[in-house]
């Protein structure tokens, strides 16, 4: 099994670019779909970040805000840290598990903090999906009905993207089109193909 990281900023694509590969049969575990689950109402995960983070995070039935919990870590630095701490040890375990039970010749990692988090010793083979910061933020002000402030709080809370593209095996630049990104899409899933 040949195991591909896929990663980027936000708002770069990366998104896009993991759909794409599920439309052509792609394997993929996807690390927001696996922090989804951890995390749905009654969860020991979800007990302990309330317990963390208190009851504000929390909607009228018990499931989790996420949009509280987004202003609340995106705004402090030591919550986001915190967090992740809670967070990360249970989407590992979770990840190496589903890792073991795949069949896939081809399998896709879609992890937006994957080199922050370590992920990527998971990987063979890691993907960046990169775009210029302006069409970044352009796009997830648009995207998420975030103000220009905010939008910057999500930016800067990751890896700065010159990093990423260092540590990158291959670097798919997405401030084109959709039919630009399918096509290099196409381009570098041949090369892993071979």
């Amino acid at each position: 099994m040949k195991i591909v990281g896929l990663t980027g900023g936000i708002a770069t694509g990366k998104s896009t670019v993991s759909q794409m590969l599920a439309k052509r049969g792609y394997a993929i575990i996807d690390a927001d779909a696996v922090v989804h689950d951890l995390q749905v109402k009654g969860s020991p995960l979800l007990q302990e970040i309330s317990s963390v983070f208190g009851s504000t995070i929390l909607t009228e039935d018990g499931s989790l805000n996420r949009k509280a919990l987004g202003q609340l870590i995106f705004a402090d630095q030591t919550a986001r840290q915190q967090l992740n701490a809670i967070v990360h040890p249970a989407v590992w375990t979770e990840f190496q598990k589903r890792i073991a039970e795949s069949t896939a010749d081809v399998l896709f990692l879609d992890v937006p903090l994957l080199f922050e988090t370590g992920f990527d010793v998971l990987t063979d083979v890691n993907w960046v999906i990169s775009a210029p910061v302006q069409v970044q933020l352009s796009r997830l002000m648009l995207r998420d009905g975030l103000t220009e402030k905010e939008a910057w709080a999500r930016i800067d809370s990751q890896m700065a993207m010159h990093q990423k593209i260092e540590r990158a095996d291959v670097v798919i630049d997405n401030s084109g089109d959709l039919n630009e990104l399918e096509a290099k899409v196409n381009l570098f899933l041949g090369e892993i193909l071979r």
